[in-house]
């Protein structure tokens, strides 16, 4: 049976969240806050409809006024995506190949394509070749026309360039199942959360979303539990040791230490016993036991400085686990970003830089400059020139990486492309671009 998750929506609209796709009704100012509350909630996915008016005017211009609504969802998606620690799936104002790349590039991991729209299907074949079937989604349902005949009439083309669908009226469940073999979410309204198991019950319903997930995201947790009881498999951490495979301390507990899984910095140590063990591996949300206290200790519960699950690793012997995590804020206590600040003892050597952290250095520094302008920084020069200033030079840099590329001293291009990528940060900061965005973004490629 395929695995179900749990998976909210944020209708955005006007920079708010909406209570659905045709209730304007405003049930959240600031989305974030509740990107913030599926991430405790253990939500699976989540699913942001732009609802945004960026409608098309004949000549592909967006109308006045429309645009700028549009970008600005976009802006907020990007902010989403950043902030959530599930898979995003983007979808609404899709009308042209752009407009998926838009999302795609906000940081989505999908985006949605509107058949009840016949300008989506007609680019279906183009977006799925250009950026992959499994970055593209198909939804339907929720239009005037008959939604199974355009179904059935294009289910070859969704089965060879879509990798998923969201059936937006859920009464179509077993026409959809007769359609099509691809897997589809179902939005649903309002529905007893009994009846979840019934709809999980059918084979091609990959998981549920709309308000009854939104509504109900604290019971997720409960809900899981409760399917997992009736054999339906849910999203979840399956571990490949149990508690009983531990070489326990004296106390009975398993030291864990806890790593950034960007950057790989040690962030803090703690001890876990088999509650702190299953729970951690329930939520995805790093809990241990506190000696101290003499208590169960979920991190970041006070501070709201949690650390989310990437991964789980044991020793050779099983005795220290090693935990990659997403970590919210500082990790330690004082407000440190990690525990181990305290020097001892340190010998002369030449420490070897991490090349991406010797990006941010540089492009902090940069950062630095436009907030602190310094007199007689060349930096500052380009950022007073402004864009066409910085363009001008970027392209000129780009030239004599070509020039020296056709010299025989290799050393010559280094430097060049040093020179580039010093303007190509310049270009970054007056964008507001990051380096995770661009690492993200080449990883997602």
């Amino acid at each position: 049976m395929t695995t179900k998750k749990f998976v909210p929506c944020i209708y955005l609209y006007q920079g708010h969240a909406v209570k659905g796709l045709n209730d304007t009704t405003i049930v959240e100012m600031d989305p974030l806050q509740l990107v913030e509350l599926y991430n405790r909630n253990n939500a699976d996915e989540l699913i942001v409809f732009d609802l945004s008016q960026g409608d098309m005017e004949e000549g592909h211009s967006m109308k006045e006024g429309h645009s700028g609504e549009h970008e600005a969802a976009l802006d907020i998606l990007k902010e989403i995506c950043a902030a959530a620690e599930m898979d995003v799936i983007g979808a609404g104002n899709v009308k042209r190949m752009e407009d998926v790349k838009k999302l795609l590039y906000a940081g989505c991991r999908r985006a949605v394509l509107d058949y009840d729209n016949e300008g989506n299907i007609a680019i279906t074949e183009e977006v799925s070749l250009k950026f992959g079937k499994d970055k593209i989604m198909a939804s339907f349902g929720d239009g005037t026309s008959p939604q199974m005949e355009v179904l059935s009439a294009n289910r070859d083309l969704l089965e060879k360039y879509v990798s998923g669908l969201i059936l937006l009226n859920p009464h179509l469940i077993r026409e959809t199942e007769s359609a099509v073999s691809l897997p589809f979410y179902v939005q649903i309204r309002g529905l007893a959360l009994n009846k979840l198991l019934e709809i999980f019950s059918h084979e091609n319903v990959c998981g549920v979303t709309g308000n009854i997930i939104n509504d109900n995201c604290r019971e997720i947790f409960s809900l899981k539990r409760l399917c997992r009881e009736n054999n339906i498999p849910v999203e979840c951490f399956e571990a490949a040791f149990s508690w009983a495979d531990f070489k326990k301390n004296s106390d009975g507990m398993v030291p864990v230490i806890v790593q950034d899984y960007r950057t790989l910095e040690v962030l803090m140590m703690a001890y876990m016993n088999e509650e702190a063990y299953m729970q951690t591996l329930e939520t995805g949300r790093m809990t241990y036991f506190s000696r101290s206290r003499n208590e169960l200790w979920l991190k970041g519960e006070t501070s709201g400085h949690f650390q989310y699950v990437k991964s789980l690793t044991a020793d050779c012997d099983r005795d220290t686990i090693l935990a990659k995590v997403s970590q919210v804020g500082a990790a330690c206590h004082t407000g440190a970003r990690s525990c181990f600040f305290n020097q001892i003892a340190q010998k002369d050597y030449e420490e070897i830089d991490n090349p991406l952290m010797v990006f941010e250095e540089v492009l902090n520094v940069i950062k630095d400059r436009k907030l602190h302008p310094k007199e007689g920084s060349y930096t500052n020069y380009l950022f007073d020139k402004g864009i066409d200033k910085i363009l001008k030079k970027l392209g000129e840099e780009a030239t004599e990486i070509v020039i020296a590329a056709k010299n025989p001293n290799a050393n010559e291009v280094k430097y060049e492309i040093s020179d580039f990528l010093y303007h190509m940060m310049v270009l970054m900061v007056e964008k507001d671009v990051s380096w995770e965005e661009i690492t993200t973004e080449l990883a997602n490629r």
